[in-house]
């Protein structure tokens, strides 16, 4: 008995000395903005997917922290629970073209953990489904002729992801974005009901934001900005690309930890997602919350940020967006 006592003290110990963690304590996700959004949405995907696989067995709680399109949560995290092994926090691909432009104040890409990636959502742009606008480019020889006539409405103002997807068409359409109209609402929400209520003539957004009205044939999408068509009942939608316009616009939702979180509990998380993301049941899970696979953990996740990050400021340069050298 005295033997195996010692045997297994000398396996905790071990354990110990390899920085091994156990399972956190108390389990937060930060959603960076109120409830009901895409981060919000991002935290729950997450507490369901871990807690239902029995990865977490305590309630991964959710907690919200508006202001900037995360700006505010990543500044919180950086200066004030660097360490905490407790808490993941949700991203998005806005908060990396905010991140590109210095909108995260003095910290940048390289001052958290980038964690994992847990599914993508892809830029669109939509108009009534009464609208006489049939695709993409109808719209755009529209724009051409009259700028006046066509006014774009999207859930974020001059150097926003939204308002970034509109000028691209712009520029490769040979117009200039000085001379379309844009209006600036405070989320996909008010934007589709301002497009449905004749407001605005097109919607620059995330396919996830109209897929109820999309269902109900309120709306129609003219184009997505993926690489290939999206599977299933979007598969009669048409790419951007394939329309003669080169832009493809995935929006990622994942998380990151804290800049000073221990080795062993960065891969306690790690590994937890890792081994859930590559169950059947994630995928239909996933589905579920109207994203699209996209699966990406550790370094390789890392190396994908920093490379989007690195692309987001090369467009911010180009149409002139204020931001600070990373």
């Amino acid at each position: 008995m005295a033997r195996c006592g010692m045997a297994v003290l000398a396996g905790a110990l071990l354990l110990v000395s390899l920085g091994a963690a156990a399972e956190p304590e108390d389990p937060e996700c930060i959603a960076p903005a109120r409830p009901g959004g895409g981060f919000d949405l991002t935290c729950k995907l997450a507490r369901a997917a871990l807690n239902d696989s029995k990865l977490l067995t305590r309630p991964l709680r959710i907690s919200y922290m508006p202001g900037g399109i995360g700006a505010v949560a990543y500044n919180t995290v950086v200066a004030q629970r660097p360490a905490d092994g407790n808490i993941i926090v949700a991203f998005s691909g806005g908060s990396l073209l905010n991140l590109a432009q210095g909108k995260f104040g003095k910290y940048d890409v390289n001052d958290v953990r980038w964690l994992a990636g847990v599914g993508a959502d892809y830029g669109m742009i939509a108009v009534r489904a009464d609208s006489p606008y049939r695709n993409l480019k109808q719209l755009v020889a529209a724009v051409k002729a009259n700028p006046n006539e066509i006014v774009f409405g999207a859930g974020g103002t001059v150097g926003s992801q939204d308002w970034i997807k509109t000028v691209l068409i712009a520029r490769q359409a040979g117009v200039s974005y000085q001379q379309m109209r844009y209006v600036a609402f405070e989320g996909g929400g008010e934007t589709t009901t301002a497009l449905l209520g004749g407001h605005i003539q097109a919607a620059s957004g995330d396919l996830s934001e109209v897929m109820p009205q999309l269902d109900q044939r309120k709306i129609r999408v003219l184009a997505v900005m993926s690489d290939k068509r999206l599977p299933g009942r979007l598969s009669g939608i048409p790419t951007a690309r394939e329309q003669g316009f080169d832009i493809v616009w995935p929006i990622i939702r994942g998380f990151y930890v804290g800049p000073k979180v221990s080795a062993a509990d960065y891969a306690y998380w790690e590994t937890s997602f890792r081994k859930v993301m590559a169950t059947p049941q994630f995928a239909r899970l996933r589905e579920g919350y109207d994203l699209f696979p996209f699966s990406l953990t550790g370094a390789q996740m890392d190396a994908y940020v920093k490379r989007q990050v690195k692309e987001y400021r090369k467009i911010a340069t180009q149409f002139g967006l204020v931001y600070q050298t990373l």
